[in-house]
Order: C-alpha cells, then structure tokens, then sequence
C-alpha cells in the first residue's frame, strides 16, 4: 500500500525504462499540466494574493487573481492538446523526450516564476504610485 501512495515521476520513468513500457508522453504531460495549474493557482493565491492585500483594500488584486488564473488555463491546455494529438505510435517515441523536457521546464518556469514575478512587477507599481 505505501509503494502505490507513494509515486515519484523519475523513479516511475525509470521503472518504465527497465520494465521494458513504452512511456506514454501524453498521460506526462498531462500529469505535469494538472499539477502546474495547482502549484500556480496555489503561489498566485498564497504570495501575490497575501503581498497585494496587505497594501489596501482594493478588489483589483481579486480581479486580478480570476483574470491570470483564466489566462493561464488555455495556455496549458494548448500545450495539452498539442501532446494529446499524438497517435498511440508517436505518444511512446523516445525521440520526444527533449522537447518534453523543454516544453515541462517552460511550463514549470512559467508555473513558478509568473506568480513571484507578478507579485514583484504589483507591488513595483504600487510603490511608484
């Protein structure tokens, strides 16, 4: 039972590799784009979120926050669907591992660093204000 809870992506990769499994790039990249959803809708709500309230009462941080999680929805599901057009054949080619370490790092990059930059470039504005 703690073997099955506990899931590492590089250890699964590697188990896959060994085992002989086609990897299935399609069901990764969906994987990768639901958890950075989570972890960029988590960092906007807890830092810009919790930096913009401190500085006033305004509802814009709150309009704000709807509008960039909006935003960032359809960008990750064009990557999705970019990957999920794969044929069964092309979803298991090794050859694809580059661009999907490429496209999973942007993604993670753009997870992770829009909501600190944001934060930064707000309160920026605020202070020049």
């Amino acid at each position: 039972m703690a073997k099955a809870l506990s899931h590492d992506p590089q250890t699964q990769e590697r188990a896959d590799e060994i085992n002989g499994q086609d990897v299935d790039w399609r069901g990764k990249v969906s994987d990768h784009v639901a958890w950075g959803l989570l972890v960029y809708t988590g960092l906007h709500i807890f830092v810009t979120m919790t930096q913009l309230k401190s500085s006033g009462g305004s509802l814009l941080p709150y309009f704000a926050l709807v509008v960039l999680v909006g935003a960032i929805i359809p960008a990750c599901r064009w990557v999705e669907k970019r990957w999920d057009g794969l044929s069964d054949g092309e979803a298991s080619d090794e050859a694809l591992a580059p661009q999907f370490k490429r496209e999973m790092g942007i993604l993670w990059l753009c997870a992770v660093g829009l909501p600190i930059g944001l934060t930064m470039l707000a309160k920026g504005i605020m202070a020049a204000f």
